[in-house]
């Protein structure tokens, strides 16, 4: 009673503050029309649906079928300003069953002579310095139900990859927390298996440079995927999830997988960032670059260029969220390359967890604000003494 009483104020100052500032609207058509306005500004747009950490499957059902007319809808927007759609694994797939899912995998990863009958031959998705310590015994194996359950759940990513497809749009999934990570990773894998067989991905993942095994994994699945004689698209993020991932690191005792500091996961990120880059220059994957740093960003365009990439070439993208380092987005636009906006919309209700993860990550991103603060500054006193 207590909630229902206080909720719709809260709400209404969510939506008058941080919710304006961070999202699209609370539903498809206000967040299509926040993106015609980005296309006008010569940036892209991806239609994000917030939704995740389902708990059965009647809500992952919910959740595609509006998933799946964000998609149907993104074909109606204008020709070119809609980059891909997305998703989480956890919006389509009960949470738990992804964490039991991820113990499995992780203790197999350790035994391997662990037997997981259910498995499918994918991609390896674990590298030798993953962390492994979630698990210290024997995991129970899936019940039947379970296995029905994940079944269900790779149903549902094929369907949505399908109206991807028939709308010939790419379907980039974002990364999550590291206890669900295996999980989310596999079911990826195994949809790629079938769905990134052409020149382009259809399918797109997500890589967390903060987490210190993220370039071993990334090498993992370029290599596998050439093995296989599939396209790989990734999407670099830094990661979102920094004070979840410590917190369960110092519960459990063990080591962060998180790197020590800033300037460690900022090393991380250019690596992998070059890394993908020469692969796309060869023709062997694609990259949605997601920063919000500056030096990130012109190292990575410099880096573009120097291999020899047009800067509107689709295999190389930038992003950045709405709200968040348009400086950074406008100066790539107006240099030429390709640039997303990430466009969240929801209910104020639904949208809180990614509203709390804005003001936990990007640590840097204070001094970028001072950047932009000193560039708007230096254009208003350009422009006024035009007059």
């Amino acid at each position: 009673m207590k909630y229902s009483l206080f909720q719709v104020p809260v709400n209404q100052v969510v939506k008058g503050t941080a919710y304006s500032h961070f999202c699209a609207g609370e539903d498809v058509e206000e967040a299509s029309k926040t993106l015609q306005r980005m296309w006008e500004l010569g940036l892209r747009g991806i239609l994000d649906y917030s939704s995740e950490d389902a708990t059965d499957n009647e809500s992952c059902d919910k959740n595609l079928q509006k998933f799946v007319h964000v998609v149907r809808q993104s074909s109606r927007l204008p020709q070119g300003s809609v980059s891909t759609s997305c998703v989480k694994i956890s919006a389509i797939c009960p949470i738990q069953l992804l964490e039991r899912v991820s113990d499995l995998f992780r203790w197999q990863h350790v035994h391997k002579e662990f037997k997981l009958p259910w498995k499918q031959d994918v991609i390896p998705f674990l590298a030798e310095e993953s962390p492994t310590h979630h698990v210290t015994s024997p995991p129970e194996p899936l019940t039947k139900e379970e296995e029905i359950d994940l079944t269900l759940a790779h149903k549902r990513l094929k369907d949505l990859c399908e109206a991807c497809e028939q709308e010939g749009l790419p379907l980039l999934i974002d990364a999550e927390y590291s206890s669900v990570q295996p999980a989310i990773d596999y079911i990826i894998h195994a949809a790629a298996a079938e769905f990134n067989k052409g020149d382009r991905p259809l399918i797109y993942g997500t890589m967390q440079a903060y987490l210190k095994d993220s370039f071993s994994r990334l090498s993992l699945a370029v290599r596998g995927s050439h093995e296989r004689g599939l396209s790989y698209g990734v999407k670099l993020v830094r990661g979102a999830y920094l004070s979840r991932e410590n917190e369960m690191a110092s519960f459990l005792r063990v080591p962060s997988p998180i790197h020590p500091n800033i300037e460690s996961t900022h090393r991380c990120y250019n690596s992998c960032a070059a890394f993908m880059l020469e692969q796309a220059a060869t023709g062997d994957g694609a990259v949605m670059l997601a920063t919000h740093n500056m030096d990130s960003g012109r190292i990575a365009a410099a880096k573009a260029l120097e291999l020899g990439l047009s800067r509107d070439d689709p295999r190389v993208q930038f992003a950045q969220l709405k709200g968040m380092a348009d400086l950074l987005s406008l100066a790539l636009a107006q240099a030429g390359f390709r640039v997303v906006k990430y466009l969240p919309f929801g209910p104020v209700s639904e949208v809180i967890p990614y509203l709390v993860r804005r003001a936990e990550e990007n640590r840097g991103l204070l001094g970028n604000t001072i950047h932009e603060r000193q560039a708007i500054r230096t254009e208003l006193r350009r422009r006024l003494l035009q007059f």
